[in-house]
């Protein structure tokens, strides 16, 4: 199979890890040859409840019983998309009460994009710097790194950045701005959390010259962070939220919410301002819904604060310089990339699943399942700590 991917699946990277997975239930993965490895990765923050819940697995089966696709996007009414949107409207602020539904995040950034001229009237677009939103064209025009978009210029244009977290760069925001789309914890950034009240400030000033505040919770959203979405830390909502990865429960899908009169404005002038085919599928609607009631009918969301402690406590390691983020979106920073790359590989062939983020080259991800175990992350973190050690004796102390 190894041999078959590397021939005719198409690529992300030159190196994948390329591991032949054969099963996947709980916390653990399993390869062909019937190794079991424990997921601190999650799919990249995707499968919120581990791999084959039951409640999620039962909800697909129920739901392919009765139909799966059967029109394009908004045209019929489809009891798992109308009950999803209706319980995420439940968990919002009475100003997000309107969602559309998507494929991927990225998806839903483009939406919301869209959504943010047509509702001003204005065209710039303000991203963050090392911010990652997607790689459609443009999700990846938000994109600050020359790097990966000068091969596929151009970009979409009137796109400029903000420093996160830098309250001098505020004033850039001005009656031309249609949106200011942030993460609300930068992911490939490192997980860098907002700082004195900046999304705030940067709400109150969207407010002040009419611009919209975009929130992507792709990542820290669906009780991550120890809240349902991650703006509940910060005394801000965003004019449209953005959600994703972990609302499917290892399915794909992505979203964007808003108020029900800005929404409509994507109806009319131009009809079908946006529109997809499989966006709202009923099946991945289902396994969403069984997702975000198993996340909000039980102490999953609390639960995540006592794990991050204890993770915290377990890994106390002269090569883990820091530890960023919240909940169970967490990234353990070493002194180098070199070591952070050694230790996730040593980590892999002991059976422990970790992986890098994008622009902090030093971060190790630490994003496992809302469902995992306090003997699972005792596990995990010896396993972690055997492979720090072992860094530590080949290289010895860098203070």
């Amino acid at each position: 199979m190894k041999a078959d991917f590397l021939t005719y699946q198409a690529q992300t990277t030159p190196h994948p890890l390329a591991m032949e997975v054969a099963k996947a239930e709980g916390s653990y993965i399993y390869n062909t040859e019937g190794k079991k490895f424990l997921d601190f990765v999650a799919g990249v923050s995707a499968c919120s409840l581990g791999h084959q819940h039951p409640r999620v697995k039962t909800a697909i089966i129920n739901q392919l019983d009765k139909y799966a696709h059967v029109m394009v996007y908004g045209e019929y009414a489809q009891s798992p998309a109308v009950q999803l949107t209706k319980l995420l409207a439940a968990h919002l602020p009475p100003s997000l009460q309107s969602t559309y539904l998507v494929n991927s995040g990225t998806e839903a950034i483009d939406g919301a994009i869209k959504l943010a001229r047509r509702a001003t009237g204005r065209t710039e677009i303000i991203a963050a710097v090392d911010a990652y939103h997607g790689n459609s064209y443009g999700a990846l025009s938000l994109m600050s790194n020359e790097e990966r978009t000068a091969p596929f210029k151009p970009m979409i244009g009137d796109v400029s950045f903000i420093k996160f977290n830098c309250d001098r760069y505020l004033e850039r925001i001005t009656e031309h701005t249609a949106g200011v789309v942030l993460e609300t914890i930068q992911g490939g950034a490192g997980f860098i959390e907002p700082t004195n009240d900046f999304l705030s400030k940067v709400k109150q000033r969207c407010k002040d010259v009419g611009a919209l505040l975009i929130l992507d919770e792709i990542q820290p959203g669906m009780g991550r962070t120890g809240k349902l979405f991650g703006f509940e830390h910060y005394n801000v909502v965003p004019d449209i939220l953005v959600t994703g990865k972990g609302l499917g429960g290892g399915m794909p899908i992505g979203a964007f919410t808003a108020s029900r009169d800005t929404m409509a404005l994507l109806s009319d002038n131009p009809k079908l301002g946006h529109i997809t085919t499989f966006g709202g599928h009923p099946v991945i609607a289902a396994a969403a819904l069984a997702t975000l009631q198993e996340i909000t009918e039980t102490t999953l969301i609390a639960d995540t604060l006592v794990k991050e402690q204890l993770i915290r406590e377990q890994l106390v390691h002269p090569y883990i310089t820091e530890i960023r983020g919240r909940g169970l979106m967490l990234a353990a920073l070493t002194p180098s990339a070199a070591i952070t790359s050694e230790v996730i590989l040593a980590c892999q062939d002991a059976g422990l699943i970790l992986f890098w983020l994008l622009f902090e080259d030093r971060a190790i991800r630490i994003t496992p399942p809302l469902t995992i175990t306090t003997e699972e992350i005792i596990e995990g973190c010896a396993i972690l700590l055997a492979a720090l050690d072992q860094a530590l004796e080949k290289h010895g102390s860098l203070t």
